[in-house]
């Protein structure tokens, strides 16, 4: 497969999915009205909060504790995460004991915090940051042992919480006894009132009902962010899902009052460094709030990269308050803009799929009015082009490019923005020469002059252009295109290696330009002649909505390993793939298969929940599918003739009601060669 490089406070896990989420592959299909509901008036949460919490690196094990929080706070000063923006450092759950005092107060845990809530709050406050804290609208919080949470409490809890110097309060929604939700937390609201008109502690008030009542219809007056999903967690499917469903919600959002698609899981090791950055531009362009979530600690400099981005940071931080909404979203390929303050547009090209693709938009789409040129800002790259108005680049599997875009008098002063691209698949049989064709486009206003390019391999790979690789100049839209051979040894593994195409190029001012595009090219074998189960045979990518994809057991959606056998409609089966919604896995077939046959449902794991949809690809065309099943249903077989293709795909979509609990199964999935 190509690939290319450019440039919470607990919360219950698997809730539902609402309703409003994306179908796989697919835009909204109209923008929902915003709430006529003013936010609240107290000058809190003008731009989304930024932060910390250790839930997502800690949860309740022994590392929460006192030394771990000024740690943080002291990460944050020298780290320069502070003058970043990020001003929060906040307790998670488990910092109390499991019971009140005489007096019905809450405790703090004497083991995790010896000197208290307020000294953590002063030495915090110290350094020029603040401190938040979490409690539940119910009895008691969502950990399994039950600590104590406010509903019956709301006034006095929120008393200690500004006596004690707290700036944030993440208020939870579990154990919460049917009460009506608007209801708590308007009571927890109208209690941080009054402990801040008594202490004069403004308190940024985060509501975490996971979006099961649609607080963004009703709570702008109510806190200043709202949780809009269930639970995040550090996996591609979970990250994308929560995507999914926070994008429509955009009309919603703006100064204080903040739609909010859980903590950031960068850096906890999940994920690639390329879906991280994905993660982090995307939370980003939708004006989310951006709460840490790795043990700041252990972090690579990596890490600290990414989360220390100004430039993408200042695209969540704009003070108009605007959240990104989608541009367009076919086969994975996602435009996403922001409108920002200065008029520009910040613009994520982000691609869903499992290997690379061409995005492309331009200045007019995204909003821009009319102009000879525009300035485009690679806000990864940190540098700048002019661009006659086409915006595009390869985008790696998973990637994301994120720009900002300009109608800039001053376009000319930057050298012309190029895209680098390759055709063809390099899907490669060792020792079998694979045919390649690199291009250079000129995006500019300005041309390109003095172009050459090169593509180079692994050590011990042979690369040998068979075309021209240089051009005296190129206009605007016009292309250097060069065929390339690529031989990868006898005998190489299979497995993925690094290829780099790289353009050299001058602006008309003389300034010296390189680009570079790294890729990576995949070494295959064939699968073997006859009928094989899938489960037993190495696939190119594999994605799943939660946990990974699993072979020969059903999907557990934590770790590898953890599933049940399939079951589907009573019947146990010993073969097969088991996913969690949406899933897509892929397979090289080389052109030398005909026929992939199964038996496809719903999990009898998840009782009378879940309901999915199955699909297989061939190359680029849908070649079967089942419609929508549930889990009352027996086991649908399912075939396709995929005669011809290079790659074939399994896929499976959420049937359009969300991901709730659709584990799906490819049950004695085959393919026949």
């Amino acid at each position: 497969m190509v690939e290319a490089f450019t440039a919470g406070l607990l919360c219950a896990a698997g809730l539902a999915t609402p309703a409003h989420a994306f179908p796989a592959h697919a835009a909204p299909a109209q923008t929902p009205a915003a709430s006529a509901v003013p936010a609240l008036a107290d000058g809190l949460a003008l731009t989304p909060p930024m932060g910390f919490n250790n839930w997502n690196s800690t949860h309740c094990g022994a590392d929460f504790n006192e030394t771990m929080v000024k740690g943080i706070a002291d990460l944050f000063v020298t780290k320069g995460l502070k003058e970043a923006g990020y001003q929060y450092v906040n307790l998670d759950d488990c910092w109390a004991l499991p019971h009140r005092d005489a007096d019905g107060k809450l405790v703090p845990d004497p083991a995790r915090f010896p000197n208290g809530i307020k000294a953590v709050a002063d030495y915090v406050h110290s350094k020029g940051l603040k401190l938040g804290i979490y409690t539940s609208a119910g009895t008691k919080t969502c950990n399994s042992a039950g600590f104590p949470g406010a509903l019956g409490h709301e006034y006095s809890d929120a008393q200690q919480f500004a006596d004690w110097g707290v700036d944030y309060l993440k208020y939870d929604n579990c154990n919460n006894q049917g009460v009506d939700a608007k209801q708590r937390y308007t009571t927890m609201r109208d209690a941080l009132k009054a402990a801040s008109r008594k202490t004069g502690r403004p308190i940024v008030y985060s509501i975490c009902e996971w979006g099961e009542n649609k607080p963004w219809e009703w709570a702008a007056d109510v806190g200043h962010l709202w949780r809009t999903t269930g639970d995040i967690s550090d996996n591609w499917g979970s990250m994308l899902s929560i995507l999914k469903q926070n994008l429509p919600l955009a009309p919603y959002a703006g100064p204080g009052r903040w739609n909010d698609p859980d903590m950031l899981e960068v850096g906890n090791g999940g994920m690639t460094d390329t879906e991280y950055r994905s993660h982090f531009s995307l939370w980003s362009v939708m004006a989310a709030p951006l709460l840490i979530g790795t043990d700041l600690r252990k972090a690579s400099q990596v890490t600290f990269g990414i989360l220390d981005n100004k430039e993408v940071i200042a695209v969540d931080q704009d003070p108009l308050g605007k959240q990104g909404t989608v541009v367009s979203a076919t086969g994975g390929r996602w435009v996403i803009a922001k409108e920002m303050k200065d008029g520009s547009r910040a613009v994520a090209l982000f691609n869903e799929s499992g290997a690379a693709q061409r995005i492309a938009t331009s200045a007019a789409a995204v909003g821009l009015p009319d102009a000879p040129a525009y300035t485009l800002r690679d806000l990864w790259q940190h540098r700048s082009y002019n661009t006659a108005g086409t915006v595009a680049a390869t985008v790696p599997a998973h990637g994301t490019v994120l720009l900002r875009i300009s109608a800039d008098p001053h376009w000319a002063a930057n050298p012309p923005a190029t895209e680098l691209g390759l055709d063809g698949s390099p899907l490669l049989e060792a020792a079998a020469p694979t045919p390649l064709t690199s291009t250079v486009t000129d995006l500019g206003r300005t041309p390109a002059r003095g172009v050459s390019v090169s593509l180079t391999g692994p050590e011990g790979w042979t690369v040998r252009p068979a075309s021209g690789t240089t051009a005296t100049g190129l206009a605007t839209g016009r292309s250097l295109r060069t065929a390339w051979s690529v031989t990868a040894p006898a005998g190489t593994p299979t497995g993925s290696y690094g290829l780099t195409l790289q353009a050299h190029y001058r602006s008309p001012a003389g300034q010296r330009v390189t680009s570079t595009l790294p890729l990576t090219a995949s070494v295959v074998v064939r699968p073997p002649a006859g009928t094989s189960y899938l489960s037993d045979l190495n696939w190119l990518s594999a994605t799943s909505g939660w946990g990974p994809v699993e072979r020969d057991t059903s999907n557990g959606e934590s770790a590898a390993g953890d599933g049940h056998p399939i079951t589907i409609g009573g019947t146990v089966y010993a073969k097969g793939l088991g996913v969690h919604a949406p899933s897509d896995i892929s397979f090289y077939t080389g052109k030398s298969c005909r026929k992939v046959t199964a038996d496809v449902g719903v999990d009898d794991e998840k009782g009378t929940k879940g309901t999915v949809a199955f699909e297989i690809w061939a190359d680029g065309t849908k070649v079967a599918s089942t419609g929508v099943l549930t889990n009352a249903m027996p086991a649908q077989p399912v075939s396709a003739d995929v005669t011809g293709a290079q790659v074939i795909r399994l896929v499976v979509t959420d049937g359009g009601d969300g991901n709730d609990s659709d584990h799906a199964d490819w049950a004695n999935a085959t393919l026949t060669c």
